[in-house]
């Protein structure tokens, strides 16, 4: 019977060496987050916000400056957690990719999902879409932490499926102008609420009719012309703060922080008296001067 004893207590022993090991695995394992946008809720709440309308047509969205933006927020939010990637969700004609469509799934750490737009203009399946990857992603322990920025209540089932296998859903929404564009539903099934004001999207958000630099004949630069623009502005930001500055820039590459990443936009704006605004090839060339620069510098 001591022997029987001895036995069970070895493998008790055993049993919680094995826990704590484990244990110690999963405390050393970095979280992850991603970010699930739903394209159709952002353009109709910030076009609305900002340009008076929802008709895509009368409107410009900078998505890559938007897109960085958000990683920039998210990274701030998630202190100690690293991006999967962003999944963008959006309708399109027989699902094939439009320009636009095309130039936001070729920035890095982009996923575009489509899914179809009828002929109403009204997206079909892309709730399904994020359904199947937010519970997809949460099942296989890919992500700790859900952002969602969307409004439909129609993605209440998808929260319930991430959260049914451990993840936190973050719910992220625009402001409105009156009243609410989230569902009350929504709203209630969600880990937290984030709500992101005017200031936030204005920098992306342009009527198509506004012109803010006129190039005088509307010469387009081209990509060089832009990223010599960018070499420039960051040998000008790296003299103002100083090399140490890099150590908090550096850790982000390929992204700038959501301030300097303005800054940088506004400035090259006035020396090339052309606007970047909705320009994702010129964006991508002056961000890709200026890192080329700070790279040289250590």
């Amino acid at each position: 019977m001591n022997d029987d004893h001895a036995a069970l207590a070895a493998r008790i022993d055993r049993t919680n060496e094995l826990l704590q090991r484990m244990l110690a695995e999963v405390a050393k394992t970095p979280s992850t987050h991603a970010i699930f946008v739903d394209a159709g809720y952002l353009y109709a709440a910030a076009g609305r916000l900002i340009a008076g309308t929802e008709d895509r047509r009368a409107f410009d969205l900078d998505a890559e400056g938007l897109i960085e933006a958000l990683i920039d927020r998210a990274r701030t939010i998630f202190a100690d957690s690293r991006l999967l990637r962003v999944y963008w969700y959006d309708g399109a004609r027989r699902r094939i990719h439009t320009a636009e469509q095309q130039s936001i799934a070729e920035l890095p750490d982009v996923k575009v999902r489509l899914g179809n737009l009828n002929a109403n203009n009204q997206q079909k399946g892309v709730d399904s879409l994020i359904r199947t990857d937010l519970e997809s992603l949460a099942r296989h322990r890919a992500i700790s932490d859900a952002a969602l920025l969307g409004g439909d209540e129609d993605l209440v089932s998808a929260v319930e499926a991430a959260q049914g296998y451990g993840a936190r859903v973050h719910l992220w929404g625009i402001e409105a102008p009156e009243g609410r564009n989230q569902a009350e539903p929504l709203l209630w099934e969600v880990d937290s609420q984030r709500t992101f004001d005017l200031d936030f999207f204005k920098p992306y958000v342009s009527r198509r009719t506004a012109q803010p630099y006129d190039s005088g004949g509307g010469t387009r630069p081209s990509r060089e012309d832009v990223r010599f623009v960018g070499a420039q502005i960051a040998a000008k930001w790296l003299a103002a703060r100083g090399r140490e500055a890099l150590v908090e820039l550096l850790p982000g590459h390929p992204y700038l922080p959501g301030s300097v990443d303005q800054d940088l936009l506004v400035e090259a704006e006035g020396l090339l008296q052309y606007s970047l605004r909705g320009q994702a090839d010129l964006r991508r060339a002056l961000r890709d001067g200026f890192w080329e620069h700070v790279q040289t510098q250590y």
